[in-house]
């Protein structure tokens, strides 16, 4: 599987695996990825975030390969500036935020295009969200956001996530899932869309089927990305649903970069080879 390093692609969530509460990627994952791509490997990301939020980070760290952004929603190639692969909400999502929004008016929320982040609903949660993102939200009602959604994040405090998720539950949507991101992080996606259905894709639309998968995650919404790979890493951060899927659960955190010491792993791999 490890035989030849050059046919090994290296996929990481950003926020809470490569990215520390700094948002600042730590300089010994930065060396090891450089290191890595020199040999032939390919490193890519592959996150939650709009391709305005994530773009911001690649003048410290390059991508070899097309990333997974939106959760799954799109796959996109960095390098000629285009989607290779698209999902989009159906168009029954617009009224289900309506509903959530109005029932919900504490909670913040944002709506991806490909172009735009949306506010329909601010709180200091989102508020805070969009600086950590460097993203200047468009503010606007639910009505004028135009179509094509790749997902819809709600923003609330941690100590109230259980109401709306009880109150998504209790209304029994279909047609979208649903999908915890992070303590504070409730989405919307296009069903049965995830990063990993995004992984599966990549393996045909960009010619890997021969290469050899490892994955990188800490959440909830990093499990289906981690399954479908053929090595799955997680940092000792990760929640324990995250950690009962993967194959090496490393004894670095996201603050210790947890990006190298992965890679430290797959150089070992590639020895016993």
């Amino acid at each position: 599987m490890f035989e030849d390093i050059s046919k090994v692609l290296l996929i990481t969530d950003m926020d809470g695996t490569f990215l520390p509460s700094s948002k600042i990627p730590g300089q010994r994952s930065i060396d090891a990825i450089t290191a890595f791509q020199q040999d032939g490997g390919k490193f890519s990301i592959a996150t939650g975030r709009a391709v305005q939020a994530a773009q911001q980070y690649f003048e410290s760290f390059s991508v070899n390969c097309p990333i997974i952004m939106c959760n799954g929603g799109m796959v996109y190639d960095l390098n000629n500036k285009e989607q290779i692969h698209d999902v989009f909400l159906p168009d029954l999502t617009r009224e289900i935020i309506s509903e959530i929004l109005r029932d919900n008016p504490n909670v913040g929320c944002e709506v991806l295009t490909l172009d735009h982040v949306y506010v329909p609903q601010m709180n200091d949660v989102e508020a805070r969200h969009n600086v950590i993102c460097k993203v200047e939200p468009v503010i606007c009602s639910i009505d004028e956001i135009p179509e094509n959604w790749y997902k819809v994040l709600f923003a609330v405090e941690p100590e109230n996530m259980d109401k709306l998720i009880s109150y998504v539950e209790r209304r029994g949507w279909t047609g979208v899932d649903f999908v915890r991101s992070a303590p504070e992080y409730y989405e919307v996606l296009p069903q049965n869309i995830s990063k990993g259905s995004a992984l599966t894709k990549m393996r045909t639309v960009c010619d890997m089927e021969d290469f050899t998968f490892v994955a990188m995650g800490d959440y909830n919404n990093d499990i289906e990305m981690l399954e479908a790979a053929d090595l799955a890493i997680c940092p000792s951060n990760a929640v324990d649903e995250v950690k009962a899927v993967c194959d090496i659960v490393l004894d670095n955190s996201c603050e210790e970069d947890a990006v190298a010491a992965a890679l430290e792993h797959i150089y070992k791999l590639v020895r016993k080879s």
